[in-house]
């Protein structure tokens, strides 16, 4: 435990010496925030009644944020590869699950702290735009608001972990944000082109942005692909199944 709270510090170094990644990190949080006011502020309800989830339409930025999540956990250990200071770590601590989980509690502190603060301001910016665009009775403190907000947090980590994870395994920056960013739009351009209305749901079940993102339905009767706890387990297991191949190729090949 000694040793994982030193590998703690020593990444948390590195990112307070790396300003770069910490503008990225309030970027991500801005815009998210900023996609989600928009958002809001596009969307008009008819008088006769709207269907819309207005959490969902608060939270849209949350897509957009992943991208930036993406980048900056995949940042925090290819660039080290490209440097070669991934030689340094490991030599200063030799247990590489060590190494990668140190990693890992810096990437979930980082992307919890931005998107906690993205999505308290989609939902603050949600609460004063669309009122005035005839949607009724929205509060970020209802109970499924709360949980749409907590689990698109929580989603957002996860996607940061994935990155980590595909990164530790690919170690080229541009090949693992591209192959991140192709998982997680992946699924949801196979599904558009699928006919079967079977595999479509199939499709969006899998995948980890269509099924994490179902936490986000809060309006009773709507038919997301998932439950809402579901998808957040099928995000899990995509995170976890990419930390466990990028460790064991950590442990198997030179650094």
């Amino acid at each position: 435990m000694t040793g994982l709270r030193q590998a703690v510090h020593a990444e948390w170094t590195k990112v307070r010496t790396l300003p770069g990644l910490l503008w990225l990190l309030a970027a991500v949080a801005v815009l998210t925030a900023a996609v989600g006011a928009a958002a809001a502020a596009a969307v008009h309800c008819p008088a006769t009644g709207c269907t819309r989830d207005p959490a969902k339409i608060s939270l849209t930025g949350v897509g957009f944020g992943q991208a930036g999540v993406a980048v900056l956990a995949v940042l925090l250990i290819s660039g080290e590869y490209g440097t070669g200071m991934i030689r340094t770590t490991v030599a200063a601590v030799p247990r590489r699950a060590a190494v990668l989980a140190a990693k890992a509690v810096v990437v979930a502190a980082l992307v919890g702290t931005a998107a906690t603060a993205a999505v308290g301001g989609s939902l603050l910016a949600g609460r004063l735009i669309l009122p005035g665009n005839g949607f009724t009775g929205f509060s970020p403190a209802h109970g499924p608001v709360l949980r749409a907000a907590a689990g698109s947090v929580l989603y957002l980590v996860l996607i940061g972990l994935l990155s980590l994870g595909v990164a530790t395994a690919v170690r080229d920056s541009a090949a693992a944000i591209g192959a991140v960013l192709g998982l997680l739009y992946l699924f949801p351009i196979l599904a558009s082109v699928v006919s079967d209305p079977d595999w479509y749901r199939h499709l969006q079940q899998i995948g980890p942005m269509t099924a994490g993102l179902a936490v986000q339905t809060t309006i009773p009767g709507s038919d997301p692909p998932i439950g809402p706890y579901p998808g957040l387990a099928v995000v899990s297991a995509w995170s976890a199944a990419a930390l466990l191949t990028g460790l064991a190729l950590l442990r198997s090949r030179d650094a």
